[in-house]
């Protein structure tokens, strides 16, 4: 089974993508196969609502990094999703990502359905809960099973800039504990 992450900072070292790298190390442990993506170095253009995909069955918004992505998302039985919050919402490379993807499952055989997966936010305070619920929105629209942890999967990090999501230990040891029970869930349904 396959799992991606995607980590939407566009921060090199960002604390999203450790909080991401460590739930992967948990399905890597575990005999997964897992994929990395981080959003730093792609660019994805914003969704403009042409509806060409409802048509042709794939975006015809082209020349970014869109459609690899989407592959990956695609093949994956689960699909992490990490947003830094700079102000109480998902980064907007990270939502232009799940709009375009969206709109081509829903309107193609609906290939998000099924599949496991969760949210990961990360904050130097708050802002976690608007996009933490954006995250989950988009998994219940896809119709993908979420399942929970020991708390919700929000990092603290960041403060000042800094790169500092290991001194974070309940927010890992959430992560790490999400990871463990989205491994029981896929086992369940896939095995």
């Amino acid at each position: 089974m396959k799992v991606v992450g995607i980590a939407g900072s566009l921060r090199p070292k960002s604390n999203t993508l450790e909080y991401v790298k460590t739930a992967l190390d948990v399905f890597d442990k575990a005999g997964f196969e897992t994929d990395l993506i981080s959003l730093r170095d792609k660019r994805i253009e914003p969704c403009t609502g042409c509806y060409d995909c409802v048509k042709k069955a794939y975006c015809t918004i082209g020349d970014d990094d869109f459609d690899s992505i989407l592959e990956h998302m695609r093949n994956a039985e689960g699909i992490i999703l990490g947003s830094p919050v700079y102000l109480s919402s998902v980064a907007p490379q990270m939502m232009a990502l799940l709009a375009r993807a969206t709109f081509v499952a829903y309107w193609n055989d609906k290939f998000f359905s099924g599949k496991v997966g969760g949210p990961i936010t990360v904050a130097r305070r708050a802002g976690h809960n608007m996009a933490f619920s954006q995250l989950l929105l988009w998994f219940f629209i896809n119709g993908v099973t979420v399942p929970g942890s020991t708390y919700w999967n929000v990092g603290v990090a960041g403060a000042g800039g800094a790169r500092d999501a290991h001194k974070d230990e309940e927010g890992m040891s959430t992560v790490i504990h999400f990871a463990d029970n989205m491994i029981s869930v896929m086992r369940k349904i896939f095995v």
